[in-house]
């Protein structure tokens, strides 16, 4: 299964689409989304992608931005922290805004991969037996070339994915 990782993309919905072709072709099935989508319509360009949200500081309307996101599929999920399994890898995610909570994940050795966003900075250290990963950002302050990643379960290979931005 391959996972789409993406974070930050503050209503820019030209680098989302922009990304989201890239999901598409690279066979992408969920998409894990690490906050500070600032807006519902941008979640609505989703639709195509089962989606585990995460609210972050910019997320405002969390309750019609949940209601969106099931509409759309009842599995998607919104909140604050998620965590899972697929195909026997264990995740966990957050935005990153709230004081402590990645690194709380990350300290607890129960999760392969803890995602986060909310840096606007690509990274991927290995804390332990942890890989904590954030993707980079698609909109918002311009810290460095907007990107995404991509989670392949099978092989637990991450891979940056830059895009040209605007």
């Amino acid at each position: 299964m391959k996972i789409g990782i993406i974070s930050d993309t503050h209503n820019n919905v030209e680098n989302l689409r922009a990304a989201l072709e890239v999901l598409r072709t690279e066979g992408v099935s969920l998409l894990l989304h690490c906050g500070d989508a600032t807006g519902v319509e941008i979640l609505r360009e989703l639709g195509q992608f089962r989606v585990i949200f995460l609210f972050g500081n910019g997320d405002i309307l969390t309750g019609e931005m949940q209601q969106a996101l099931l509409a759309m599929d009842p599995q998607n999920f919104a909140g604050l922290v998620y965590t899972g399994e697929f195909d026997g890898v264990h995740i966990a995610a957050t935005h990153g805004h709230l004081e402590g909570q990645a690194d709380q994940l990350v300290r607890s050795n129960r999760y392969d991969f803890v995602f986060q966003g909310h840096s606007h900075r690509h990274r991927d250290v290995l804390v332990g037996t942890t890989r904590q990963v954030n993707p980079g950002a698609l909109g918002g302050l311009h810290a460095e070339p907007r990107s995404f990643a991509v989670l392949d379960t099978q092989s637990k290979n991450i891979k940056f994915v830059k895009i040209t931005s605007t």
